[in-house]
């Protein structure tokens, strides 16, 4: 396994990290959502300890509520002391000031331990961020610090560069997690966010480097690009290799779901090209290719621009194509839906749209949006978590 320095903290941790966002999961009759499977969890976990991974990534809301616990049970003991537990606080759960502690003590106690290595306020969006300023989140945290409950203060993201990096140079924070894969360089916090990270000093932890497994069972023709190539990888492996690339990133999240994708990552991981500017000029023009083939897979032609802005309903429509088109370009739907899943939760999905038709009116690509928007809902409708 390939360890790198967790930022200015100094620690080693390893390259590969486990997401214990996607745990084995089973559907029982009558159950209206999936559960860990606590038994393929357990052994998951534990292989991965026992495999040079030393950093697992839960957060409060995971498999409803549910994987801090299965992590705390897998971890408890000997691993413990080998291992860097992360976890993640919603600001949605922070009602009042004492629900933060009252979280965090929650928190300890599922995962067995007494402190935390490092502990995140989950995906700071642009709506609450001025709220989290006022309300002195951080200051929060910085007690908990103190008491030593936890040892390293940190964030993590989903969005553009402009709020990246404004949350980046409010607080000196220990480390940040972002989005980033083949497909995303050049959108959420981008390839600039990566490298102001990296100059601040802040451990930055990469997530969903394999846009959600799409990146995993590429179609035709991406395959066929991968095959120019006379070293011949998995695509799961190239995807890898591009996160790999950077320098400034100190560990790369997976969310493995079996023990044959733990075991191919390990062995990824392990190889020692699998370390920073080993991408040759060749391997990345064969990446730009397979990116501009992606993006020339879209079927909606939105450009996120946001004209049809705001809409009456609440709908938001550039999110929405978006998942449809990931869906398409991906050949598989299933990560795209479990992210329309979290729309459809926040009262933003197109069941909403009333139809009429002011959007398509202010589209500057003349997009038919609300006969487009109810081809994406039934695609995209139907998760269960």
């Amino acid at each position: 396994m390939q360890y790198r320095t967790y930022g200015k903290n100094g620690f080693k941790v390893s390259l590969l990290g486990l997401g214990c966002m996607r745990l084995p999961r089973v559907f029982s009759p009558g159950d209206s959502q999936a559960q860990v499977d606590k038994e393929k969890a357990i052994e998951l976990i534990q292989y991965a300890a026992d495999h040079g991974i030393n950093y697992f990534d839960t957060a409060y809301g995971y498999h409803n509520t549910t994987s801090e616990s299965v992590v705390g049970e897998a971890l408890e003991g000997a691993r413990r002391d080998k291992v860097k537990i992360v976890t993640k606080q919603p600001f949605a759960v922070m009602k009042t000031q004492a629900d933060i502690r009252r979280n965090l003590e929650n928190t300890l106690k599922k995962l067995r331990t007494d402190h935390l290595d490092v502990y995140l306020i989950h995906n700071i969006q642009k709506p609450y961020w001025e709220e989290i300023k006022k309300r002195k989140i951080i200051e929060e945290y910085e007690k908990f610090r103190s008491e030593g409950l936890i040892r390293a203060i940190g964030y993590s993201y989903h969005g553009g560069l402009p709020i990246f990096k404004d949350i980046l140079s409010f607080y000196s924070w220990d480390m940040c997690q972002i989005q980033q894969n083949l497909i995303d360089v050049d959108h959420e916090a981008t390839e600039a966010g990566i490298k102001l990270a990296g100059d601040k000093g802040i451990a930055l932890v990469i997530m969903e480097p394999l846009r959600g497994g799409s990146l995993a069972a590429p179609p035709e023709g991406i395959k066929a690009i991968y095959d120019e190539f006379p070293v011949k990888r998995s695509a799961v492996e190239w995807a890898f290799k591009h996160v790999i690339n950077y320098p400034q990133v100190s560990t790369i999240l997976s969310g493995m779901t079996t023990l044959e994708q733990l075991k191919e990552n390990i062995e990824i991981f392990s190889k020692p090209d699998a370390a920073a500017g080993s991408l040759s000029d060749g391997e990345k023009k064969i990446l730009a290719r397979v990116k501009a083939k992606y993006e020339s897979m879209a079927s909606v032609p939105c450009t996120a621009c946001e004209y049809c802005l705001p809409c009456s309903q609440g709908v938001r429509i550039p999110d929405v194509f978006a998942r449809y088109n990931d869906g398409v370009m991906f050949g598989t739907f299933e990560p795209a839906r479990r992210q329309y899943y979290f729309l459809t939760k926040s009262k933003q999905d197109v069941s909403l749209c009333i139809t009429c038709g002011e959007c398509a009116e202010k589209c500057p690509q003349h997009i038919e949006i609300p006969r487009r928007l109810a081809a994406a809902h039934e695609a995209l409708k139907g998760w269960v978590e």
